[in-house]
């Protein structure tokens, strides 16, 4: 899905939340002299400039900055499967207002830059993660969703350019701080990187340093899915990818990403696709 909330008269905030298992593409027309700020909380999207000539990934926990004083910047985007994204859209003369004599501190912003085109990456600070996750869990009456929405579109641009000092942001219940969600975020790595051979619940929030419950519940706020959830998601993705390399056959994918028996791969992996790793290789090679 798809929403667009006016927060002010230039400031548009667009939520992107794709829990399917297809693409999503968005077009939109963005008028000269808005700057546009992506923030990547899960998955990742495709950003297409120049009628497909030229694009930029967001990753997962990455923000992209977009700002041409001399070339509108239509937003035209692919969502990837199972991602959500915040995007914010705001015109360079707010923008001004909101730093009024500061805006000497705002690298696109100073005199020198002032007039060229400005692109840039970085990466979204724990604080940031909690901002986002609340503007996709939000529970709140629709009547002040507008007012919600404003004031965390102005935190979050607050946060993204205040990245050494702590913002005191309002938090989750279970993320009671910056640390919490990095170690949360060490959870994901490290279940990545022994995928074939996961630790045990308590084992992993042990290693990372949270008690069950905080890892329990703070990965679900984080990453919108559990542990084991999100594991078995990443683990078909990867799946999926290795039979595309053409490098592997069945029984090869399936023991790298930890099954030791073939059937209980190809149930796994019809759970998730709707068909079996070898009819997924026959349709593969029948479009070459």
């Amino acid at each position: 899905m798809q929403e667009e909330i006016k927060i002010d008269d230039d400031f548009i905030l667009i939520r992107f939340q794709n829990n399917s298992d297809q693409v999503m593409t968005f077009q939109r027309p963005v008028q000269l002299g808005l700057i546009q700020f992506h923030f990547g909380l899960k998955g990742n999207a495709n950003y297409i400039f120049s009628q497909g000539n030229y694009n930029l990934q967001l990753k997962e926990e990455k923000v992209l900055l977009f700002y041409n004083t001399e070339k509108e910047l239509p937003l035209h985007v692919e969502v990837a499967p199972k991602s959500w994204v915040i995007s914010i859209f705001v015109s360079i003369k707010k923008f001004h207002g909101l730093f009024s004599s500061d805006t000497d501190n705002i690298p696109f912003l100073s005199p020198q830059n002032k007039e060229k085109k400005y692109y840039n990456e970085s990466d979204s600070s724990p604080s940031m993660a909690i901002v986002l996750n609340q503007m996709f869990h939000y529970n709140l009456h629709p009547s002040i969703k507008n007012l919600y929405y404003k004031g965390k579109g102005y935190e979050l641009l607050s946060l993204y350019f205040n990245r050494t000092e702590d913002p005191n942001a309002e938090q989750c219940p279970f993320l009671i701080d910056e640390d919490n969600v990095m170690k949360i975020r060490k959870a994901k790595e490290v279940i990545i990187a022994n995928m074939a051979e996961p630790p045990g619940l308590q084992e992993l929030a042990d290693q990372v340093g949270l008690n069950l419950k905080k890892l329990k519940m703070g990965f679900k706020q984080i990453y919108g899915d559990t542990v084991y959830g999100f594991l078995f998601d990443y683990k078909m993705d990867y799946a999926r990818k290795l039979l595309d390399s053409g490098s592997y056959n069945v029984n090869e994918v399936g023991l790298k990403i930890g099954y030791s028996t073939g059937s209980h791969f190809i149930a796994a992996f019809k759970k998730k696709f709707a068909t079996t790793p070898k009819k997924y290789l026959m349709s593969i090679n029948a479009n070459v």
